[in-house]
């Protein structure tokens, strides 16, 4: 079996999912903007071959290097990169080498805001109203109908980059000022944000599922540089499990990783936010792992390669949670404090790349416990300011 893995470098922890498809025998191809010499020792032992281009934005040059892996290698059975960043890129090199999977026109309708408002809306699933951006005049009339504050965002986009939230007429007209090519303006909705994130088999059966709690929205992180806390829960509530099938199914995806984001409102009802078409970010995925004492990169290896798992079977285990530090603050606890304070509670200390600050956090520290208060008193001992 043929892999081309795209950006098998990033995220860091990624590079589990090559040598997980290594250990199962395949010949993993990799394609990447690093170059080969600053790749992990781990993860250059488990490529076959990797072709380095400078830009991965560079269609062509994907493509070229991609029919070199047919050319040596032979037909090519997958194209990956687990990546919301190349996402598109995934589609269309499968769409010209035939290789099965999501395609450009799914990859227009499900991971724009604006084709998944309809596909959820369609399927009967509570979804925040939303309309293309065109002119002030159309943002304030939408305004009327579903009431201010609205959250103005790009149709297509990943986080919170370039999202914004305006609560007036006057608010409207000054972001006007500049263009806003590809946006929509969608109803704000207060709650708190919960995820179901899972792996779905070739039948688009559910294998795989958990659900994470975030302190405050991506949004309110970047826009106010909050300290973000990211962790799991043991127990998926009944309705939030039925709404998160019922998604997945509205969606169809098929032996795909999805990360949906709902909102908890505070009578206990959900409303689906987005869907994103790869793993949870950051370090959800070392988080599920900690949390299951489990191998979620080996089994999605697994299901790759063609195993059957309908009959699968894991048991969550601990809440792990990611708590974020910002360099500059002032901190009521010192790091050896905290290391002393969590003891074997504490999994990694780490500082984030650059990409993840700005929603994340500088530093990270990665907790479990299983008991959910024990874990927000820990929480609250390192963010304490």
């Amino acid at each position: 079996m043929n892999v081309v893995f795209i950006s098998p470098h990033f995220p860091p922890q990624f590079f589990h999912f090559v040598t997980a498809l290594r250990e199962r025998g395949v010949n993993v191809l990799g394609l990447g903007d690093a170059p080969y010499d600053s790749l992990r020792r781990e993860l250059r032992d488990s490529l076959s071959e990797y072709f380095f281009t400078p830009n991965l934005n560079d269609y062509d040059a994907l493509l070229r290097a991609t029919g070199y892996f047919t050319w040596r290698h032979g037909r090519v059975d997958r194209i990956d990169s687990l990546n919301e960043t190349w996402l598109e890129v995934e589609a269309r090199l499968r769409e010209d080498f035939h290789v099965p999977g999501l395609l450009p026109a799914d990859i227009a309708r499900l991971r724009s805001k604006l084709g998944m408002h309809d596909v959820f809306k369609q399927a009967g699933i509570p979804h925040p109203d939303a309309i293309p951006l065109k002119d002030a005049a159309g943002v304030k009339a939408f305004a009327r109908s579903v009431g201010y504050p609205l959250v103005l965002k790009p149709d297509v986009g990943v986080g919170a980059a370039r999202t914004f939230k305006v609560s007036s007429d006057a608010e409207v007209d000054a972001a006007f000022s500049e263009p806003l090519p590809g946006y929509l303006a969608q109803a704000f909705v207060r709650g708190t944000i919960v995820t179901y994130d899972g792996l779905v088999d070739r039948d688009g059966h559910i294998i795989f599922r958990l659900s994470h709690e975030y302190s405050d929205g991506i949004m309110e992180s970047v826009l106010e540089q909050k300290d973000l806390a990211i962790w799991s829960h043991k127990e998926i509530p009944p309705a939030l499990d039925a709404m998160g099938h019922k998604a997945v199914a509205a969606l169809g995806l098929r032996e795909r990783w999805f990360h949906l984001e709902f909102f908890r409102l505070a009578d206990g009802s959900y409303v689906v936010l987005e869907a994103n078409l790869r793993p949870p970010g950051a370090f959800l995925t070392d988080m599920m792992n900690y949390a299951c004492d489990m191998d979620v990169y080996r089994l999605w290896a697994r299901l790759l390669t063609g195993e059957a798992l309908r009959d699968f079977r894991y048991t969550p285990k601990y809440h792990v949670c990611h708590a974020g530090r910002r360099t500059g603050r002032s901190y009521r606890h010192r790091h050896a404090e905290v290391v002393a304070r969590l003891g074997g509670a504490l999994l990694q200390h780490r500082e984030l790349p650059p990409v993840f600050r700005s929603a994340l956090g500088d530093e990270m520290y990665l907790i479990r416990h299983q008991e959910l208060s024990a874990m927000q008193e820990a929480v609250r001992f390192i963010q304490a300011r």
